[in-house]
């Protein structure tokens, strides 16, 4: 059985905040067992409109969880109570 993919981190290439986000958010995935895949929204014309600048968004189960820093307590909680 794999590892279940319950978070997504939007960004955007040469994104410094983005940059620090991916290592926080391998942090938590391996804390919590959970897996988690990035999406660069350049490649979705609809992701560019709703997101804009406003990078990186962590999204939960499909949901935004937080963006622009991975608040690591508060994420590893929720996924333990989702």
């Amino acid at each position: 059985m794999g590892v279940t993919e319950r978070l997504t981190l939007l960004t955007r290439e040469g994104c410094h905040l983005c940059d620090d986000a991916k290592v926080a958010m391998a942090r938590v995935a391996a804390t919590a067992g959970v897996g988690w895949r990035e999406v660069d929204v350049a490649s979705d014309i609809e992701l560019e409109r709703e997101y804009g600048d406003r990078l990186p968004v962590i999204l939960l189960d499909g949901r935004e969880h937080g963006y622009w820093r991975v608040e690591e307590d508060r994420l590893l909680r929720d996924l333990a109570s989702g």
